[in-house]
């Protein structure tokens, strides 16, 4: 698995190396721009405006508009000199509960391997995180951002880090319907379906369906068919609150009463129509 990055998680006195490893990956399909009439693939050019010239990446420097049309010059050099001192640690600043982080702050997945002279001090810190059901809130400093992370134990010997927005970077949204009020009938009827729609989280059965047809697609035209899109549903038109609810319970309802049924089906030895002799003769052929 390719490392993104090399570095040790701190905590008290303790340093354990480690290597960090993108924990997630995307499926989606890359599709590029070509010239509708000769079909070639288009490239883009960094073409300065003032200069009317393409211009080379060794000629690309950074710049921040601090004004309108006034830049700061940043130099590879400056940035490089503040992120040193910090690029190498991932810094634990408190070991809290889970459940106290709103999935909202949540970036990105990376999985944390162990260097191979520090095996027992991550099975150590892995071991007394599951044994305390803590998680670390830490910062680490990497691609010139400081980043708020938190390290997880997934399956009890593997550290997953997470990088979270800090809280300045999660914008706020007014509830402008806080005045709204379901009656207790409502409510009642609404938790009913939350149940009969409850089930244990199994991620494999879910598909990105849309991708699967996209794939179809690709697959019909290199093969020169023709690939026609299924009409959607038309939605369905909710004129009363209460009688979607009821509606919804009884489907869901009688969902649950036939997979009960699937269920019991399959656990069900079949019985065999075959006479003993026929099922041996069976056996024999």
């Amino acid at each position: 698995m390719h490392t993104v990055w090399k570095g040790s998680i701190s905590f008290g006195l303790v340093n354990v190396p480690v290597k960090m490893h993108a924990a997630t990956e995307t499926h989606e399909f890359h599709f590029n721009y070509l010239h509708k009439d000769c079909h070639n693939r288009l490239r883009y050019i960094k073409k300065c405006p003032h200069c009317e010239v393409e211009v080379a990446a060794e000629n690309i420097i950074k710049g921040y508009e601090y004004e309108k049309d006034h830049y700061v010059i940043m130099e590879e050099e400056d940035l490089a000199s503040l992120e040193a001192p910090l690029s190498r640690s991932i810094d634990i600043l408190d070991f809290i509960d889970l459940s106290d982080i709103d999935p909202i702050y949540y970036q990105k997945s990376y999985y944390l391997s162990p260097e191979e002279a520090a095996h027992k001090a991550y099975k150590l810190l892995c071991q007394a995180m599951s044994d305390t059901g803590k998680v670390a809130i830490a910062k680490l400093t990497m691609r010139s951002k400081q980043h708020l992370a938190c390290l997880r134990i997934i399956d009890q010997s593997i550290m997953v880090l997470e990088t979270m927005y800090y809280p300045a970077e999660i914008r706020h949204l007014e509830a402008s319907w806080d005045n709204v009020s379901p009656t207790d009938t409502e409510i009642a009827m609404a938790r009913q379906l939350i149940e009969n729609l409850a089930a244990p989280f199994a991620p494999e059965k879910y598909r990105d369906e849309l991708r699967e047809q996209v794939k179809e697609l690709i697959e019909k035209k290199v093969s020169g068919e023709t690939y026609r899109v299924a009409a959607a549903p038309e939605p369905g038109k909710v004129v009363d609150l209460m009688e979607a609810l009821r509606a919804s319970i009884a489907m869901t309802d009688q969902k649950k009463k036939q997979n009960t049924t699937d269920s019991e089906t399959e656990e069900k030895p079949t019985k065999s129509t075959l006479t003993p002799r026929r099922r041996r003769k069976v056996k024999e052929a």
